[in-house]
């Protein structure tokens, strides 16, 4: 086999994510590389947290980035928090609230499964349900946006019922942070995750993970080791706080580190609720665009992510061969159903810097010529 250099074509990517890169946020990636414990790259850490801070809504300390994608971002909130023999109310209203399952299991914990219908968002009273039911159980798992169907949960709430029942929460933000309302202080976040891939429009590999106070006490106070040894915090405490010199724990991804603090520094410009409003209007103009061809959007409105929009593939059109036409034909990227979607719904994603206009504007004349 003859190996040669790889070009990639340029997609628009408008799928679960990856999303489109920013081009500042590639240049940025392209600079020179220095070392993980060089002090200007100390710096560029320190930097990068405040940036989180302001993306998550949070003065948490504990604040990093975890040289991983979102799924270790997950792993790291529940390898750390939930030890063999706590109880966890974890809510699955589609295939991220079952890997928080798989999570809860693999640490020995026991899983309370909070089920919901795919395609909708979890309902708070069947959650304070199991929390009534449960009164000796330790955290509150729940996706605000559920990537498999596009569904918003109410964070707010949520995390307020699981303060009511003496719960810690934990959050899966992979698909919110950047597009949607998300405030980290003020509803009682305790331990919340995401992705560089998605609104932040960075290239994927990096994982934002933000822990209250209460939730750092709770794993300074571990009675077991944590049983990963890479996502270990009080190990990676050392490498991402304290003054001047810092522990070594893992090199670091540095040049993805660069373009995660440029991703960052967009945002912070833009300000959040200038980005949220963004997606917001973007997702007016497709979901308009939608319509008129058609097609049925799974969620209801209310409940609706802006960023992630999951219509239903019209009876007798093929899922894989119009995905593959507009990869061909515009090179343009929608996504597939999951789970219980496979093959019966599109997803299709305005996140971060595809969420704008001509993007909408190609997505609705690819998908028109498609479907006619």
């Amino acid at each position: 086999m003859a190996i040669s250099h790889f070009y990639p074509p340029r997609r628009t990517l408008m799928g679960p994510g990856p999303s489109d890169v920013n081009p500042q946020v590639l240049a940025a990636l392209a600079k020179p590389t220095i070392g993980h414990l060089d002090p200007l790259f100390i710096n560029l850490m320190e930097e990068t947290k405040a940036l989180l801070q302001y993306a998550f809504q949070t003065q948490n300390e504990f604040t990093i980035a975890v040289s991983a994608p979102g799924s270790a971002g997950m792993e790291t909130c529940f390898v750390n928090l939930v030890e063999p023999g706590d109880k966890v109310i974890v809510c699955i209203n589609g295939v991220f609230g079952s890997r928080m399952k798989e999570n809860v299991i693999r640490c020995g914990g026991e899983a309370i499964v909070v089920e919901q219908e795919w395609g909708r968002a979890v309902d708070p009273d069947a959650v304070e349900t199991a929390l009534k039911a449960n009164p000796d159980a330790k955290f509150l798992a729940f996706v605000h946006a559920e990537t498999s169907t596009g569904a918003r949960s109410d964070a707010k709430a949520l995390c307020a019922l699981a303060q009511q029942y003496n719960c810690l929460s934990i959050v899966d933000a992979v698909t919110s942070l950047g597009g949607i309302e998300l405030r980290v202080d003020d509803w009682g976040i305790d331990a919340i995750y995401s992705g560089s891939q998605k609104c932040l429009s960075c290239v994927p590999g990096i994982s934002p993970v933000s822990l209250s106070a209460k939730a750092v006490a709770k794993i300074k106070a571990r009675k077991t080791p944590v049983q990963s040894w890479f996502l270990d915090q009080t190990l990676v405490m050392g490498y991402w706080s304290g003054e001047g010199k810092r522990s070594y724990h893992h090199t670091a991804p540095v040049n993805s580190i660069y373009a995660l603090h440029e991703s960052l520094l967009l945002l912070q410009q833009e300000t959040l609720e200038a980005s949220w409003q963004r997606h917001q209007t973007q997702h007016e103009a497709l979901k308009a665009g939608l319509l008129d061809l058609g097609l049925e959007f799974v969620v209801p409105k209310d409940e609706r992510l802006p960023q992630l929009n999951t219509v239903r593939i019209p009876q007798g059109v093929d899922d894989a061969t119009v995905r593959q036409y507009l990869l061909n034909e515009y090179n343009l990227e929608i996504g597939a159903g999951l789970g219980a979607f496979a093959g019966n719904a599109w997803r299709i994603g305005l996140m971060g810097y595809a969420a704008k206009s001509e993007n909408v504007l190609l997505c609705l004349a690819a998908l028109k010529k498609a479907l006619s």
